[in-house]
């Protein structure tokens, strides 16, 4: 009885504590939270201007419900185009449907003997890995992130899904997150806020715990919606690791739904990523900010055009107040008549005091500012001839070189995350076996447009100097100074051909000696001198 009575003791002693601890993580949560939210405040009025001028069909920052009119002030919709055209873009020059943007290839730490047998290797997951996204939700959803990316910062949940969608992403839009950096100056910490029927709170976490307030809701009101925090943190406490912690938090009831921990390289379920930034700024600034000033005055310009036009059209007049005519009952309209004392002149129009013939010159500067700001102006005119296979690679290349170091923040906040993400949870659901994603043991080789626009500068780079060699020094000398084997083994890498496409190295050494062996058959059958063999470089020896 005694130990019983002990262990009943410990077991309450120890729900407390862990109670007490819930409670202070719960309180530390919260406050970081609502620090990080009144952070968000300071650039509220910037992002409900950019989303009124630019997403009329979005919700806003303010208090707006879900497919209510919000395109008053809209109109000139040179900017409302230009954002889905800049998005398309990007997407087609970064992530392009259908197609393979990115490589595994063997990182810094592989010995050099066995890097292209592992690339074959890793070739394959790659095949897989892409299969997968293209299965995927993956475009659909980077559209809309890349979107928010023009006002500076896109959010994409990359969650596990179930056997038959093995990935769900999810874009989430910036007025449902708040978003805090930490001493590295990156984002770690992710606040969603979502609503939710009670009725679904069961559903989407299973497994959580519900104190008696949040129960008796979900029993009375299953209809009504309530407000859902979700917290991802970065969690400083285990170095040399990349952990995270996950709470679920009730707001109304402060009640702890749920609490989890995982580490690894991939392990978040958020991939934030931001255009531009300012040091020491949390929220990145895109090209839509640089824009703002040509919107407005677009804008502007057309309501003055407008107001003219109603001008023009229905006038304005003067009338002398003879008490015959009552201004407030006259109506303007076709077979009208209006009485008019004997002396008095009657309506009279008054002439404009000037004309707006510089609107056409104001909205043609603007509009190409505000394409030139969406890199929306490199598509020439339709009605010319369509643009060569040349012509196109060289406004990619443009393109590449406009946003350079927009591309450059792009792949280590967007490429790698996203693929990183897709690894760990494939391997967390034993669909692949491959070693860590971080640069030593794999690497991610972008090979998108982009990209390859780079490449075809160093491919220019090399053809102009083995032409140059040749015809200076002749043949003999390029084949003695070349290594073949190597050169069109680098031109494939730079063109984005799949590893598995090309020999390695002790498959083309095998090539060779069956080579050498039949020449010198064909040599000996025919009675002649046995040729000169040849070496792996394809060289004489």
């Amino acid at each position: 009885m005694y130990k019983d009575n002990k262990l009943l003791d410990l077991s309450k002693n120890i729900s407390e504590k862990t109670e007490k601890i819930n409670s202070l993580l719960l309180n530390s949560l919260l406050r970081k939270y609502q620090k990080a939210s009144n952070q968000k405040e300071n650039y509220k009025d910037l992002f409900e201007e950019c989303y009124e001028l630019a997403f009329p069909q979005r919700k806003g920052f303010y208090d707006s419900t879900v497919g209510e009119r919000r395109d008053e002030k809209i109109f000139d919709e040179t900017c409302v185009v230009g954002v889905q055209e800049f998005a398309s873009r990007l997407q087609q020059g970064l992530v392009p449907n259908f197609a393979r943007w990115a490589d595994f290839q063997a990182g810094s730490e592989t010995p050099s003997t066995q890097k292209e047998k592992i690339n074959n290797q890793l070739d394959e997951v790659t095949d897989y890995v892409f299969e997968i996204i293209q299965q995927s939700n993956f475009a659909q959803e980077i559209h809309e992130s890349f979107m928010d990316l023009a006002v500076g910062t896109a959010v994409l949940g990359v969650e596990e899904g179930n056997a038959i969608n093995p990935i769900n992403f999810s874009a989430i839009p910036l007025t449902d997150v708040v978003l805090d950096t930490g001493p590295d100056d990156r984002i770690d910490h992710v606040f969603r806020e979502r609503e939710m029927r009670y009725s679904d709170i069961k559903i989407v976490f299973p497994n959580g715990f519900y104190n008696e307030e949040l129960e008796q809701q979900i029993l009375e009101n299953p209809d009504s919606k309530t407000r859902i925090l979700e917290i991802v943190c970065k969690d400083y406490t285990k170095n040399n690791e990349d952990a995270y912690y996950k709470a679920i938090i009730h707001e109304p009831s402060e009640c702890f739904i749920d609490y989890k921990e995982f580490s690894g390289l991939g392990s978040n379920p958020f991939v934030c990523f931001r255009w531009s930034k300012c040091a020491g700024e949390v929220y990145g600034r895109g090209p839509l900010m640089n824009a703002l000033s040509a919107i407005k005055t677009c804008n502007l310009t057309i309501q003055l055009i407008l107001e003219n036009a109603q001008m023009a059209i229905s006038g304005i007049y003067q009338m002398d107040d003879d008490g015959v005519v009552n201004p407030d009952t006259i109506s303007l309209m076709p077979g009208t008549i209006i009485p008019k004392s004997p002396t008095s002149a009657g309506l009279q129009p008054i002439n404009a005091a000037g004309r707006f013939d510089v609107a056409q010159l104001i909205l043609s500067d603007m509009r190409m500012n505000i394409k030139r700001a969406l890199y929306n102006d490199m598509l020439g005119n339709p009605d010319r001839t369509p643009a060569s296979a040349t012509e196109v690679a060289e406004r990619m290349a443009d393109l590449s070189r406009r946003i350079g170091s927009a591309f450059g923040r792009l792949q280590a906040e967007m490429v790698q995350p996203v693929l990183q993400r897709i690894i760990y949870i494939l391997k967390k659901q034993g669909r692949i076996e491959v070693p860590s994603v971080n640069g030593r043991e794999v690497k991610i080789r972008s090979v998108s447009p982009l990209a390859q626009a780079q490449n075809q500068a160093d491919i220019t780079a090399v053809a102009r100097w083995l032409e140059l060699i040749q015809s200076v020094f002749g043949e003999k000398l390029v084949n003695i100074l070349i290594d073949t084997e190597q050169v069109a083994a680098q031109l494939a890498r730079k063109f984005g051909v799949p590893d598995n496409m090309v020999r390695d190295e002790e498959d083309r050494k095998k090539l060779v000696e069956i080579m050498n062996a039949q020449m010198q058959q064909q040599a000996q059958m025919q009675g002649q001198q046995p040729p000169i063999p040849l070496n792996p470089e394809n060289t004489p020896a």
